[in-house]
C-alpha cells in the first residue's frame, strides 16, 4: 500500500510536553486541499479545539520552505504543486483525560484527533504512522499499547502501523509506558487490558469478571464484530470516566476502584469500575457501529446536534449495569443497590421537571457538556434518566408483548438493521423500530418520558418485575438510598436544598435547589452561610440547627460579593428524594410476574425455559 500520507512521531519532548509530528503528503496537491485538526472528538460532545495546542507549524517541498495559510483556528491551506510536501509541526499535550493528548517523564497517551491533521482530499485513503521508542533514558522500557493496525512492529510495539481511512487513524489511542498487562479471550477473540500507575490490584481478577461482562454483551447481540479487543486504563488518585472506540475503549479510574489482591466480594469502588468497562464495551455495538445517522456524518468540525444521545448513552448506562448481574459478576441485590443510586440521583435533579431527555440530547454541546451553578435546576441527564426510560422500555415492551418481548430484542434488531450494514439510525427510528417490533405504537411512552417531562411511574415500572420500591428522606448528604428491605429509619435530616463546600468561615454555597427553603430564602450560589438563628454554621452542626427550628422560621446571616446580609430560612421539612429497592418475596408475587423477573435478570448465554 503507497500511502497518501504517512505520519512520523520525530519526536517526544518529556519535560516540555510537546509532540513533534512529521507529515509525509505524496505528490500531487491539488487546488483547494486543506489541513484541518478536529475540533472535537467523537463521543464526547464539547467543542475542545484541538488546534489550539499546535504550538508551530511549517511546510517544505523538500527543497525550499512553502507558505501555509491558516483560514480559521483549525484549517490551514495547502499550496497546489506537483511534488509532495512535508508538515512540521509541534503539539503541546498535557490534558490528562481519555479525550486528550499528554506526556511527562512517566507516560505518553494520545488521541489522533489531538495529533493528526487530516488532508482534505485524502481522508479516505491509505496512511502509514511510524512510531518510534522516545530517545530518553526514562522511557528505556516503554512499550506500546493500541488497536491501530500493526504493518512492521517489534516485540515492544515500536514500528510502522498502516490502514486506511482518516477515521480509523483517530478512532485507535496510544499509550506509551509501561504498564500492567492481562489477557482474556471472548469468543476465541483476544482481549487485552493494560492499566498504567495502578499500583497494587488484582490484574487476573479484572480479566475474569471482565470477560463474563463481554461475553454477556456479544451474547445478547448474538455477535462479536471485531477480531480483537484493547482497554486501556490509567489510574490516578480521584479519577473516573470512559470513552468508546471501534475495537477499543480508554477508561481513567480512581485507584482504589481497582481490585485489591484477596478481594472478595466487589466492593463500591470496584462495582464502580466494572459499571464502567461494561459501559464502555457495550458501546462497541451500540454508537461504534449502531450510529445516529447525523453523528455517522459529523465531519468533526462543528456541532452536530442530534435527540438520540438519551438512546446510545442512556440505554448503554442501563445495559452497563444490568449485565452486572446477568453476568454472575453481582448479585441481584448489589444490583439493585447501584439502580436505586441512579433513581435517587434523577429524583435529586429538579431540571428534570423542565428539559425533556430529548432536549438534554440536542443541547449536549451547550448545557450538558458545560455545566454551571444552575444546572441542576434547569438540566438532566441523559446518561441517568435515559437509562431508567430504558428500563421503562424494556418493561413496556414486555408487559405488551405478554413476556415475548423485550428490550433485548429491539437492540438486536437496531443491530440487524443498523448496526450490520453501518447505516445511520434515523432521529426517530427507535420509536418506529420499537412500534414494528412490537406491533403497536408506543407514542404515549416517547411522548411522555422523552420528548415530555412527565414524572417517571417508578411504582408501576418496578411493581410489574415484582421489586419493591418507596422513596424516603436522606439520612446525610452521603445517602444515596440502595438495596433495602427494612422500614427507612425516622432520624432523617431536614433539607436546606443546598449544596456547599466546608470553608472556615463557613459554608459557600455551590449550588441552590429549585423551590428548597434556601431559595425561597433568596440565597444563591457563592453566597457564604455564616450563621443560623444567631449560632455560626458549620458542615457538622448544620443539620442540628435546621431540625431546631421545629417548622418555624429562622434568622439567616451570609456574606455575598463581601457584604454581609441577612433573610429568614423557612422551615426545611426532610425531602423523599432517596430511592430504596428491594426483591418482593416469591411466595407472594404471581407467577407471570416472578416469571419477569427472572427472565429480566437471566443471562442471555443461558437458554430461556
Amino acid at each position: 500500500m503507497n500511502a497518501a500520507v504517512r505520519y512520523e512521531l520525530v519526536e517526544f519532548d518529556l519535560h516540555a510536553h510537546e509532540y513533534q509530528v512529521r507529515m509525509h503528503i505524496a505528490a500531487p496537491i491539488e487546488p483547494g486541499a486543506v489541513l484541518r485538526l478536529p475540533a472535537w472528538i467523537p463521543g464526547s460532545y464539547l467543542i475542545r479545539d484541538f488546534a489550539r495546542n499546535i504550538i508551530s507549524i511549517r511546510a517544505s517541498d523538500g527543497a525550499a520552505p512553502v507558505s501555509l495559510t491558516k483560514m480559521d483556528k483549525q484549517t490551514w491551506q495547502l499550496p497546489s504543486c506537483d511534488v509532495g510536501l512535508v508538515v512540521d509541526y509541534r503539539v503541546y499535550a498535557f490534558d490528562l483525560s481519555v479525550r486528550g493528548a499528554y506526556m511527562d517523564q512517566t507516560r505518553a497517551y494520545f488521541n489522533g484527533t489531538c495529533l493528526f491533521l487530516s488532508v482534505s482530499d485524502r481522508v479516505d485513503g491509505p496512511w502509514e504512522l511510524c512510531l518510534s521508542r522516545p530517545d530518553n533514558p526514562v522511557a528505556a522500557e516503554w512499550r506500546v499499547a493500541t488497536a491501530l493496525p500493526p504493518r512492521r512492529v517489534d516485540e515492544h510495539g515500536f514500528g510502522e502501523y498502516a490502514a486506511v481511512g482518516y477515521d480509523r487513524l483517530i478512532d485507535c489511542p496510544v499509550e506509551v509506558g509501561c504498564f500492567e498487562h492481562g489477557a482474556f479471550a471472548v469468543e476465541d477473540r483476544p482481549h487485552r487490558f493494560v492499566v498504567s500507575d495502578g499500583g497494587r490490584f488484582d490484574m487476573q481478577r479484572i480479566c475474569r469478571d471482565v470477560a463474563r461482562l463481554c461475553a454477556e454483551h456479544a451474547a445478547m447481540f448474538g455477535e462479536l464484530p471485531v477480531d480483537g479487543y484493547l482497554f486501556h486504563c490509567l489510574a490516578t488518585a480521584d479519577g473516573y470516566g470512559g470513552l468508546e472506540h471501534r475495537d477499543s475503549t480508554s477508561l481513567i479510574c480512581k485507584r482504589s476502584d481497582l481490585p485489591a489482591p484477596g478481594l472478595g466480594k466487589p466492593d463500591k469502588g470496584y462495582r464502580q469500575f466494572l459499571g464502567l468497562c461494561s459501559h464502555e464495551y457495550f458501546h462497541l455495538w451500540h454508537v461504534k457501529r449502531i450510529r445516529p445517522a447525523k453523528l455517522a456524518a459529523a465531519d468533526l468540525a462543528s456541532e452536530v446536534h442530534t435527540e438520540l444521545l438519551w438512546a446510545f448513552e442512556g440505554i448503554t448506562s442501563y445495559y452497563d449495569e444490568l449485565a452486572l448481574t446477568r453476568s454472575g459478576v453481582l448479585a441481584a441485590e448489589d444490583y439493585l443497590d447501584l439502580f436505586a443510586a441512579t433513581v435517587t440521583r434523577v429524583l435529586r435533579t429538579p431540571g428534570r421537571r423542565r428539559q425533556s431527555i430529548a432536549e438534554s440530547s440536542f443541547d449536549a454541546w451547550t448545557k450538558f457538556y458545560k455545566q454551571d451553578e444552575n444546572s441542576p435546576n434547569a438540566v438532566v441527564s441523559y446518561y441517568s434518566k435515559g437509562a431508567l426510560v430504558a428500563f421503562g422500555l424494556d418493561v413496556a415492551l414486555r408487559v405488551r408483548s405478554g413476556d415475548t418481548l423485550s428490550l433485548d430484542d429491539l437492540m438486536r434488531r437496531l443491530w440487524v438493521r443498523y448496526g450490520q450494514p453501518g447505516a445511520g439510525v434515523p432521529e426517530r427510528a427507535i420509536e418506529h423500530e420499537t412500534a414494528a417490533l412490537l406491533g403497536e405504537s408506543l407514542d404515549g411512552f416517547f411522548q411522555d418520558y422523552v420528548y415530555g417531562t412527565a414524572e417517571l411511574p417508578f411504582g408501576e415500572w418496578f411493581g410489574q418485575l415484582g421489586i419493591g420500591y418507596r422513596t424516603r428522606a436522606a439520612i446525610n448528604p452521603e445517602d444515596f438510598g440502595g438495596y433495602q428491605v427494612k422500614e427507612p429509619e425516622t432520624n432523617q435530616q431536614p433539607a436546606l436544598g443546598a449544596r456547599f463546600e466546608a470553608l472556615p468561615a463557613g459554608l459557600r454555597l455551590t449550588q441552590v435547589v429549585a423551590g428548597s427553603a434556601a431559595q425561597t430564602a433568596g440565597l444563591a450560589a457563592g453566597d457564604l452561610l455564616i450563621a443560623v438563628d444567631g449560632e455560626r454554621v458549620t458542615a457538622t452542626n448544620l443539620g442540628d440547627l435546621l431540625k431546631r427550628m421545629d417548622g418555624a422560621a429562622a434568622q439567616a446571616y451570609f456574606f455575598r460579593r463581601d457584604r454581609l446580609m441577612a433573610s429568614m430560612i423557612p422551615s426545611c421539612p426532610a425531602v423523599l428524594d432517596t430511592c430504596e429497592l428491594w426483591m418482593l418475596p416469591e411466595n407472594r408475587l404471581p407467577a407471570k410476574v416472578l416469571a419477569r423477573r427472572n427472565a429480566w435478570l437471566r443471562s442471555s448465554r443461558v437458554p430461556a425455559g
